[in-house]
């Protein structure tokens, strides 16, 4: 064991391992939240218009969500232990902040599912149509009041505000200051559209699949019309969000800008299209970019220059290679959505949506799409904070627990271990549910809402070869 870990020290492996860790965890919470919408609005269309295909697939879709919510579940509590075995001082000089953060979405959020969950999973024919709607949109706003609060202490995290910082401890004097941090309001907005266009595509992906199949072609055309009209304004609007997102770290954290825009110089920034960071030589290799461009998408205008990376301390700059790339990543994908907005609506406005093998092919290849985005943006966001666990002000290495490097290391291999046998058996059974597919389950006998029937989302035959399956 020492062998291995000659030349690591306790500060990588801790960081490691969280970052596996959450890895983790953050894609069951992003799929739970955009699933929970997502059943909300298949509970609305089978209330007001008592089409069986709604019920089929609100009883599938709730099966995943079940599956995905407790995994999640799961996952995070690894999180909050090793806030104390690894990162004991961060509580220590942090806690009275964000302690209270977290301890506020335990109270409301997850009572609040905790609550109506059941009803959810299990009150189909033990309550009224109402109550069971009502539980529904319970559960989906305890997921979104859930991140809220963790976006809360993550975004105080990045842009610090509302304390009062003495002899290494920081004291909350503004609540609502540290709450409504600068980079609050955007970098929520931007989270909760990332989980649902990730859950869209997903959608889209597993519905495509069927009709490029001729599987429940009558169920996976409904579906995929639902989530494209889920995509079509959301991934647009992302972009406008994830714009005012990029001028607040321009604004309160020019080290992880420049970082994500391998901006060394204090210049006018190009568009870096490609490029190869070298954070020893304070330059970059085979670079490829658009002059002025950056400036202008960074800071809105062509005759503003960025600071480069060159103006801070070698100490206090980001891991640079990861982050530029972790960001290109996420905004690739971005575009790559982008593209199926115009592409869709022009299938369905010619009524060949269900039937273009090209486009469904590509819809299937982009159901991982939403996620790997969104572990993309927080790699870049996590590891663009560093050396810092609270910008500016803590620094990761003075909050490590006093561990050994050998306990590090024999936990993070364990977590290896048991996560890949868990959550690998998780995914193996969730993916088995999407073969299996949305079986068909008797109607509860039970008088549906008294609402106007929506005729928008009604059938169509399928078209050329896709046929409903025997």
């Amino acid at each position: 064991m020492n062998e291995l870990l000659s030349g690591v020290d306790a500060l990588l492996l801790s960081r490691i391992q969280f970052g596996f860790t959450i890895t983790f965890h953050i894609l069951f919470p992003s799929f739970s939240i955009g699933l929970a919408g997502f059943l909300v609005a298949l509970e609305v269309l089978w209330l007001r218009t008592g089409d069986p295909r709604y019920w089929r697939l609100l009883r599938f879709w709730t099966t995943i969500f079940a599956l995905s919510f407790g995994m999640g579940v799961v996952s995070g509590l690894v999180l909050a232990y090793q806030f104390g075995t690894n990162w004991s001082g961060m509580m220590a000089s942090a806690g009275q902040v964000i302690g209270p953060l977290l301890s506020y979405e335990t109270m409301t959020a997850f009572f609040l599912e905790a609550s109506f969950l059941g009803v959810l999973l299990f009150g189909w024919r033990r309550v009224s149509p109402g109550m069971h709607f009502l539980s529904t949109c319970m559960v989906a706003l305890g997921t979104c009041i859930s991140a809220f609060w963790i976006m809360a202490s993550n975004s105080w995290m990045q842009t610090p505000a509302g304390y009062a910082l003495r002899e290494g401890v920081f004291y909350p004097t503004d609540w609502w200051a540290i709450i409504f941090n600068p980079s609050f309001p955007m970098r929520y907005a931007h989270m909760l559209i990332a989980a649902l266009l990730a859950t869209a595509f997903a959608v889209a992906g597993v519905a495509a699949w069927y009709l490029i199949n001729g599987r429940f072609v009558s169920l996976a055309q409904p579906m995929l019309k639902l989530a494209l009209l889920i995509i079509v304004p959301l991934a647009p609007l992302q972009t406008v969000v994830g714009d005012r997102v990029g001028l607040n770290v321009g604004k309160y954290q020019p080290a992880k800008l420049a970082a994500i825009e391998g901006q060394w110089e204090t210049s006018i920034m190009p568009l870096r299209l490609f490029a190869l960071p070298n954070q020893d030589d304070e330059r970059n290799h085979l670079e490829v970019s658009i002059p002025r461009l950056g400036s202008l998408i960074d800071e809105h205008s062509l005759s503003t220059p960025v600071r480069g990376l060159k103006e801070f301390a070698p100490a206090d700059r980001p891991p640079v290679a990861i982050v530029f790339w972790s960001f290109r990543v996420m905004v690739g994908i971005g575009l790559l959505m982008l593209a199926v907005v115009p592409i869709s609506l022009l299938l369905l406005w010619r009524r060949r949506l269900y039937d273009r093998l090209f486009f469904l092919r590509f819809l299937v290849c982009m159901s991982p799409a939403g996620f790997i985005a969104i572990l993309a943006g927080w790699y870049t966001a996590e590891i663009g904070r560093q050396p810092y666990v609270v910008y500016g002000l803590l620094r990761t290495e003075h909050v490590l627990s006093p561990i050994s490097v050998e306990s590090v290391g024999i936990s993070l291999a364990m977590f290896v271990i048991v996560y890949f046998a868990v959550f690998g058996a998780g995914l193996w059974y969730l993916f088995k549910a999407f073969r299996v597919g949305p079986i068909e389950i008797a109607l509860p006998d039970q008088p549906r809402l008294g609402l106007r029937p929506l005729a928008a989302f009604a059938d169509a035959e399928p078209r050329g070869h896709l046929k409903e399956a025997k």
